[in-house]
């Protein structure tokens, strides 16, 4: 049976620029960072508050997982913003998003009332969009 979920993909352009993006800029731990068979980099994320899912920040490259073509089609995909990152909560979506703005981050949606509470629209620096939601 399966209990929880431990790890989620976010896939990404530059693993490098993806991390300073979500330590920096979201403030988000390091939970792994090696390569393994083959050089793939095993790169994880998560919020300081919670490690029980950690995001893996993965880039698209040929190898195991993927041929040259599908990769290219991932990154592509990517670079039209057509994946999302998932929704991350806050308990005051206002503050988040006015701190977050000041580091940098963008917005495509200022913090909106919603019928599930407050939520503002962000895109990472790979063009994957994310929810900041406050319940």
């Amino acid at each position: 049976m399966i209990t929880s979920i431990a790890h989620s993909t976010i896939y990404v352009l530059n693993q490098d620029e993806a991390l300073d993006f979500y330590k920096n800029k979201l403030g988000f731990e390091v939970g792994d960072d090696m390569k393994v068979e083959g050089g793939f980099r095993w790169l994880t994320v998560y919020p300081k508050s919670n490690s029980q899912l950690q995001l893996v920040l993965a880039e698209p490259k040929e190898g195991p997982m993927f041929t040259k073509d599908s990769a290219d089609k991932i990154r592509s995909l990517i670079e039209e913003g057509a994946f999302g990152a998932g929704v991350f909560e806050t308990e005051n979506c206002q503050k988040t998003y006015e701190e977050l703005v000041a580091k940098g981050v963008k917005f495509i949606q200022p913090p909106t009332e919603q019928l599930y509470g407050v939520e503002a629209m962000g895109i990472d620096n790979s063009g994957n969009w994310f929810s900041l939601v406050q319940r």
